[in-house]
């Protein structure tokens, strides 16, 4: 089950700034670096439930505040990397929110143990032949 969450645009802050990205002398004269933050602890886009699960989940790139903070800098223009920042955050909220498959335990089968032991006891008569006899 994929989650689709719905952000709206009023609950994000967008800043802007000079980016260190493509662009020639744009670079050096226009704010095309994006960053675009939402307050998660505030956020009424999230139940209870899933606003605790993305605390939890993604507490390394929170701030201390409740807000998850996604730069872009990738694009020449403005517009795009606002568009880009918005894309990676909602992706990071979605990968939080989605459930890890518990691991199934397996065992390895009758034929490749008995493979594994014959392989050893191969190797264990050919070092016990370079030994040679002990001379005591």
């Amino acid at each position: 089950m994929r989650h689709k969450i719905q952000i709206p645009e009023n609950l994000l802050v967008i800043k802007t700034s000079k980016s260190s990205g493509p662009g020639g002398q744009n670079v050096n004269k226009l704010n095309t670096k994006a960053a675009v933050s939402l307050d998660i602890k505030n956020c009424d886009c999230l139940n209870d439930e899933q606003r605790q699960t993305v605390l939890a989940k993604l507490a390394g790139r929170i701030t201390k505040d409740g807000r998850l903070i996604v730069e872009s800098q990738k694009f020449r223009t403005q517009r795009a990397n606002i568009d880009c920042a918005i894309e990676k955050l909602t992706a990071a909220i979605e990968s939080a929110l989605k459930k890890t498959k518990k691991r199934k335990p397996t065992r390895p089968s009758f034929s490749s143990v008995e493979k594994r032991l014959k392989q050893k006891k191969i190797k264990s008569s050919l070092k016990q032949q370079r030994r040679g006899i002990e001379e005591g």
